[in-house]
């Protein structure tokens, strides 16, 4: 795994952040945890589209940020676990392996003389 991908996987925790940040956040120093948040995600996507597949970065960036986001809610906030959800996530998480796996590595362009 190269360091784009990482910067996807480090984007969509950061994604998490901020989309519970948009719903929970109360205070100043919240809204700016949260604007920090999405700056940073957004930074790490936009890097990694520059060297991957945009469309497949993109895919899995908002996959694991929606599966983060559902276990995140359940595991902090309560949200009650249901078995259609978690078959749902586990669907939504073997697509994106699967896409990781079908998209090829990016080659190094050769500089010519």
């Amino acid at each position: 795994m190269n360091k784009q991908w990482i910067s996807v996987i480090i984007a969509a925790c950061f994604e998490v952040g901020w989309v519970i940040g948009l719903k929970h956040a109360t205070s100043v120093l919240e809204w700016i945890g949260t604007a920090i948040a999405i700056f940073i995600s957004f930074y790490l996507l936009i890097k990694a589209g520059e060297h991957l597949p945009v469309g497949t970065v993109y895919a899995i960036f908002v996959g694991l940020g929606t599966a983060g986001t559902v276990c995140a809610d359940s595991l902090l906030f309560g949200e009650p676990w249901k078995l259609a959800k978690i078959i749902c996530i586990v669907v939504l998480l073997a697509g994106v392996v699967g896409l990781k796996l079908v998209t090829g590595e990016p080659k190094e362009q050769e500089v010519s003389e």
